[in-house]
């Protein structure tokens, strides 16, 4: 036997003796709180009434992708029913990886042994249960793999043949409909539109579940993140109007509607969802002190998707706002680490939404980040570049110009990446083609300064695809105006037409559509658009011109504000 089998069984060991003895009221997780998870049950083989209670609870957090939260209660049920196979089940499922997260080697041991224990105890369940603990056993080895390609399509398939024996049991059908999407997470839709191989199946399953059950959590989650890539997001419209209220101690799930919502063009409903969601996560984290990648990820997932939202209806300040919310949620200290890049472009987010926003005087006001921070340093120089442009002090945005070209060539930032979903040298690679673009065309360059925008829309376009988008602040709103001043109006409303593919109803093509309509005299269209525009601009903040904004744009946040997150002590 090798040392490290050793050691591995000897935590598998350990972990097979805390699962089941009872924990101590000093442990973290030795006690669950009671949450409202709505009305969604699962009767399971258990005389417990609070073993029962603490699984829905743990199930129905399961589905709100709260991992460690339901583990918690799990654990919970398991103080009230220490031979219940299904709470033993349930931690093993959460353990397991999830379209947003790669399985944690750390996991395995505890993982593998929660399922060794609901196997010990399966004689009696009902026979769904026991087909639920079957597939589960296929999804772990004793130790850590490299490669997990080959356990997860196996527990995928043995949740096959357990979705063809129990088709019409609703919690069978979604588990079995989200080991089918981790199989290809995020990858369901061709960029044209089409679907992928396995997408057909995956929808056919879901709509199977909601036919028969149309309030289950699970599939109403997953069926937004089936359908929001596709040509026909609306097709999910129902499940986001069921989720905003569905679960109520879920924010992850009361915010999963503007997943729909931004792709529909409705993102004053995208930004209640988000500013309701926050607020349920911030009440759940100050209550329950919450742990793992729920705080660190989710949670400032709803403020990074109401910056976006917020942005495509024109609310500056609630915008700006959310910014800021995301970057205070960046773990300074983590987002070194090259597992966690994306925190840094958190980070990072207040000085796109600076821009986007022409708040110049802001961003000439904001320190540099910490020199560790190549990224947000990136982006700090870009947003200098912005701003000195924006003010005609054009020799001074060549020079933020300058820096911007050193630090893309970093072997640091070449790594990183956004979940491992794009890379962060596509992004800088944007930048750096806007900002420079923006030099040329106030110098009077416009040919050369179109020729860069295309290059970074065809960059834009080619990232694949990610809610909010990586890059959420178009490239075609630089581009149109250019168009416009260079009298190409046709090529104009062409661009902004292609923008308003991607982002249906926003405001900022819209008006840039409209200025392009009534150049080319096209007045029945464009009174058309007109209407459009106000119904999708009445929130708005700030004024447009075509898809820039009026400047001078008065200060939207106090320097103050800004400071109390972006001009940390840096280590």
């Amino acid at each position: 036997m090798s040392v490290k089998t050793f050691l591995f069984l000897c935590s598998l060991g350990l972990a097979l003796l805390a699962l089941s003895l009872p924990k101590t009221p000093e442990t973290p997780l030795s006690s669950a709180p009671r949450l409202d998870i709505g009305t969604h049950q699962t009767p399971i083989t258990t005389t417990s009434k609070a073993a029962q209670r603490f699984f829905d609870q743990g199930l129905v957090l399961t589905y709100g992708f709260n991992h460690r939260e339901a583990i918690r209660s799990y654990r919970e049920a398991l103080k009230h029913d220490s031979t219940c196979a299904m709470a033993y089940w349930g931690i093993g499922y959460a353990l397991g990886p999830n379209i947003n997260a790669a399985m944690d080697d750390a996991d395995v041991a505890e993982a593998y042994a929660a399922v060794q224990q609901a196997q010990r105890y399966q004689a009696h369940v009902q026979p769904w249960e026991r087909a639920m603990i079957r597939a589960l056993a296929q999804r772990y080895a004793p130790e850590p793999q490299a490669d997990r390609a080959a356990l997860d399509r196996a527990y995928a398939d043995a949740m096959a043949t357990a979705y063809r024996q129990f088709s019409d049991h609703a919690d069978v059908a979604s588990v079995y409909a989200e080991s089918l999407m981790d199989l290809h997470p995020w990858d369901f839709w061709h960029a044209d539109g089409t679907p992928q191989p396995w997408t057909p199946h995956l929808l056919e399953v879901l709509e199977h579940v909601l036919a028969q059950a149309p309030d289950h959590p699970q599939a109403n989650h997953l069926y937004i993140h089936a359908t929001e890539a596709s040509p026909h997001p609306e097709r999910a419209m129902a499940s986001a109007q069921r989720l905003a209220t569905l679960v109520p101690s879920s924010g992850h799930l009361v915010h999963m509607p503007s997943h729909t919502y931004i792709r529909t063009g409705d993102y004053h409903l995208g930004s209640v969802t988000n500013e309701a969601a926050a607020q349920v996560d911030s009440a759940y984290l100050a209550a329950c002190n919450a742990q793992g990648i729920y705080p660190l990820a989710y949670y400032p997932h709803n403020y990074h998707f109401l910056v976006a939202t917020a942005t495509l209806e024109g609310r500056g300040r609630t915008a700006l706002e959310a910014a800021l919310h995301v970057a205070e949620h960046a773990d300074l200290e983590l987002m070194t680490d090259p597992g966690w890049a994306t925190l840094q472009h958190y980070y990072a987010i207040p000085y796109y939404t600076l821009v986007k926003f022409a708040q110049w005087d802001a961003i000439l006001h904001l320190t540099a980040p910490g020199r560790n921070l190549v990224y947000p340093n990136l982006i700090w120089h870009y947003a200098r570049g912005m701003a000195l442009a924006g003010k005609q002090r054009l020799d001074e945005a060549r020079a933020e110009l300058a820096k911007v070209r050193q630090l893309a060539h970093d072997s640091t930032m070449q790594k990183m990446t956004i979940w491992d979903i794009n890379r962060v040298a596509d992004l800088t690679g944007i930048a750096e083609r806007v900002l420079e673009a923006d030099v040329l065309q106030r110098q009077g360059h416009d040919v050369q300064a179109i020729a860069l925008l295309r290059e970074a829309v065809a960059l834009e376009d080619a990232l694949a695809y990610n809610e909010p988008p990586d890059w959420f602040f178009s490239v075609r709103h630089h581009l149109g105006p250019v168009l416009l001043k260079s009298g190409r109006y046709a090529e104009a409303e062409q661009v902004y037409r292609e923008d308003l593919r991607t982002y249906p109803k926003n405001g900022w093509a819209l008006n840039g559509l409209l200025r392009s309509l009534q150049q080319q005299e096209k007045q029945a269209e464009a009174q058309t658009v007109k209407v459009q525009l106000q119904q999708a601009w009445q929130w708005a903040d700030v004024t447009l011109v075509d898809s820039r904004l009026l400047e001078p744009v008065p200060r939207l946040l106090a320097d103050a504000r800004l400071d109390s997150v972006m001009c940390q002590p840096w280590r």
